[in-house]
């Protein structure tokens, strides 16, 4: 489960950027096609961050769909898992949006 070294190492930033803070909630955004299973990281959150400023804090993630454009056909659709497939058929698709995993914020006490 790489969602375990994902959470570490979200932890490990912001404790890094925020040394003494004490922090009550994380926002994490977290794009449909970028591979992470967001309730994984949920799971994860509690156990990673115990001992360290994190802990008790609150982990919101927002979870925005894929986009993609088919080279075949030009379409532009969203996607919200990874099974990317054209309404025209085809799965030759550029990705445009989606695989993001950004902290967008941090809030301390």
């Amino acid at each position: 489960m790489h969602e375990l070294g994902i959470t570490q190492s979200v932890v490990a930033a912001v404790s890094e950027r925020m040394p003494e803070a004490k922090v009550v909630r994380v926002r994490l955004e977290i794009g449909r096609l970028a591979g992470v299973v967001a309730d994984s990281v949920r799971f994860c959150f509690d156990a990673v961050t115990a001992g360290t400023g994190l802990e008790g804090a609150r982990l919101e993630i927002v979870e925005p769909a894929g986009q993609a454009r088919c080279r075949q056909c030009d379409a532009v659709s969203e996607f919200q898992d990874l099974l990317l497939l054209c309404e025209c058929g085809s799965a030759d698709l550029e990705v445009l949006a989606g695989t993001q995993l950004l902290i967008k914020e941090v809030e301390v006490a």
